[in-house]
């Protein structure tokens, strides 16, 4: 399965900051919105990296633990792995697990087109393996 087939009717409204927005404003996106991650972009609306719940954590050590006037562009990641929508959801998983990341934005060429995370992966593959077990059920009792 591809990942635009993942993406397929999910509804457009990504959450977002600026990169110059200050820690204490993501986390309360973060928490607002019962998410791990939120795209950074910058102030012509260009994704410019990834906060996650794991930057903020990790910010603790050069900063300690007052982190709410930090900077966004200070803890988020940079380096943005990233992938299309016609890559499939098991090449997804496994960049997930090489670089230890729990979100992965997805771009068509540079236009963002969604964000996904290790649990719309798993959530796939669950119900991927019921339905095999189904028709599995199925061939059996025929």
């Amino acid at each position: 399965m591809k990942l635009a087939e993942l993406l397929k009717g999910r509804s457009q409204g990504l959450i977002k900051i600026k990169a110059q927005d200050c820690i204490a404003d993501a986390a309360a996106a973060l928490s607002a919105n019962k998410i791990g991650a939120l795209l950074v972009e910058d102030d012509s609306g260009k994704i410019v990296g990834i906060l996650s719940e794991r930057d903020i954590v990790g910010g603790m050590g050069p900063y300690g633990a007052d982190l709410h006037d930090v900077a966004v562009s200070e803890l988020m990641t940079a380096d943005l792995i990233h992938c299309s929508p016609q890559d499939s959801v098991n090449k997804a998983m496994e960049l997930m697990t090489e670089r230890h990341i729990r979100h992965l934005p997805v771009f068509d060429d540079d236009e963002l087109v969604g964000l996904i995370s290790i649990g719309d992966l798993v959530k796939w593959r669950i119900m991927e393996v019921q339905a095999e077990a189904e028709a599995m059920r199925q061939y059996i009792s025929t």
